[in-house]
């Protein structure tokens, strides 16, 4: 996998119910943005990288269950300015799998939010769901 070198801010936000264990979710996105510095207050996680290779574990998943299509709707779809983003399973994180949701209520305790901002988004998106 060739990486783009191009600027760009991965991020990823949580609510944290009261029943779910914080250390759970910091481990859940640990899992799918690894080396990303991770932030607690007020029931919400926030994740950030500034490190287009963080997103590594995203790309292969795309790539091996060939949902680019999915992932460029839920792209294309969110995209506003120089930022997209898309939701996946926070259970299926904790386990070390990345799978999208379509709608938030489609994981049971509240999905994590992946946001991308580059001022070249339009390349990253790119790169994500057609490079091959």
């Amino acid at each position: 996998m060739k990486i783009p070198n191009i600027d760009c801010k991965v991020e990823i936000t949580c609510i944290v119910n009261p029943s779910e264990d914080i250390e759970k979710i910091k481990k859940s996105i640990s899992n799918i943005l690894p080396n990303s510095k991770i932030e607690f207050k007020n029931f919400l996680i926030y994740a950030q990288s500034k490190d287009l290779y963080s997103f590594e574990k995203f790309y292969d998943v795309i790539r091996s269950k060939k949902s680019y299509k999915t992932y460029a709707r839920n792209l294309e779809n969110n995209l506003k300015n120089n930022s997209t983003w898309f939701y996946v399973n926070k259970q299926a994180a904790f386990v070390e799998q990345i799978a999208i949701c379509e709608e938030a209520g489609e994981s049971p305790l509240g999905p994590l939010k992946v946001t991308l901002t580059s001022s070249n988004i339009d390349e990253i998106i790119d790169w994500i769901v057609f490079n091959d």
